[in-house]
């Protein structure tokens, strides 16, 4: 909770200090070496370091949602809008992929400690830090391959980077008003992002207490999701190309609500939770791909770091509301199948306000934004 806090409260600024300056590849490297030398930091945790892992984790996620932030940010740079949805969906299919390839060994590996000579608790710290190795080396290559558009651009006299970083936000909150398609499509997102993430969260929780499974049953269908995401993320760009992005996204919340359906009507087994998590992977990936690209069209050229930082604090700022609405459906009717559906207001609502928002005329707000950089 403390590390979204912060986030909320940095992310719009580090956004602004890098759309100003044209720096938002350094700051890329800065944040994300930082996030992956706090995450290999918690290979060291052991005995009554809590305060250590404590302060680690909430470096690791505060530098973990600025480096998303700036590599967000470098979707409209590096492809233009008619190819910008394949981009965003290979990148999040690739993500999933690698993901799923490292929690694979991580599973190998804990689940073996014996064979490598390790205590489980060895094998778990390895894995931790293996997730900040991971994270250090496959940023190499945007780091090594990307370049920055524009110069460098120094510091007003008698301004420290922090007003700096102060007065392009404000600058971009009083401007946000005339884009007011994009702002509807932020809250859109708001809503039916915050269903998704709580389905991901809550899911395990919901296959142990409501249907018995095992551990190793939620254990395979999380590593299943992985895997399966990357050929949803694919097959979503494949059907955007055919109806838009706008209506894919649309189509994919529409199947996100029945999934929730089938959970509370119609799951009664592992093989039922099995196929319940494919359908999620499938739309999982679709889903925040295509969100991700059909947002980048709407934001003024030269201000991407900035309006990337409220759609990441869109994305986290409210990460409680889908728990609460889920804890207290439980709590009134002691009944988990009905809890998991309460979330299917967030995908309705998110819809109902996503088919509202003119995608072209969020394009022309933005081109026609003042002080827009090309």
């Amino acid at each position: 909770s403390l590390s979204v806090f912060f986030q909320v409260l940095l992310l719009p600024l580090l956004g602004a200090i890098a759309d100003y300056s044209h720096r938002k590849k350094p700051m890329l490297f800065l944040f994300a070496y930082a996030g992956s030398a706090a995450t290999i930091g918690l290979y060291f945790l052991e005995g009554t370091r809590y305060l250590l892992g404590g302060g680690l984790f909430l470096l690791a996620n505060v530098c973990f949602g600025a480096s998303v932030v700036f590599y967000n940010a470098w979707l409209p740079d590096i492809a233009p809008p008619s190819v910008r949805d394949s981009v965003s969906s290979v990148g999040w299919a690739l993500g999933y992929l690698g993901g799923g390839v490292l929690l694979l060994l991580n599973l190998i590996l804990f689940s073996r400690a014996r064979d490598f000579g390790l205590t489980s608790g060895e094998a778990v710290r390895i894995s931790l830090a293996s997730a900040g190795g991971w994270w250090a080396v496959f940023s190499i290559v945007p780091l090594a391959t990307m370049r920055r558009r524009g110069a460098a651009v120094p510091l007003q006299a008698g301004e420290g980077l922090l007003g700096t970083g102060f007065r392009q936000l404000r600058r971009t909150l009083a401007q946000a008003k005339g884009h007011p398609q994009l702002l509807l499509f932020l809250c859109a997102f708001l809503l039916y992002n915050d269903g998704i993430q709580t389905v991901i969260a809550l899911s395990s929780q919901f296959g142990q207490e409501e249907l018995g499974l095992s551990v190793s049953t939620l254990t395979t269908a999380i590593l299943m999701v992985q895997f399966v995401a990357f050929f949803g993320a694919l097959l979503f760009n494949a059907f955007a190309k055919r109806v838009g992005a706008k209506a894919a996204v649309a189509v994919s919340l529409v199947l996100w609500t029945g999934t929730l359906v089938y959970a509370y009507a119609g799951l009664r087994d592992a093989a039922g939770f099995y196929a319940m998590a494919a359908c999620v992977a499938v739309v999982l990936g679709g889903s925040q791909a295509l969100s991700r690209s059909l947002f980048s069209r709407m934001i003024p050229p030269g201000q991407e770091a900035e309006y990337f930082s409220l759609y990441e604090v869109s994305e986290r700022g409210t990460s409680w509301l889908g728990p609460l609405l889920f804890g207290l459906a439980l709590q009134f009717t002691g009944s988990y199948r009905v809890a998991i559906l309460s979330l299917a207001i967030f995908f309705i609502a998110g819809l109902a306000l996503l088919l509202r928002v003119d995608v072209a005329k969020a394009e022309t707000e933005a081109m026609l934004a003042p002080g827009t950089k090309p």
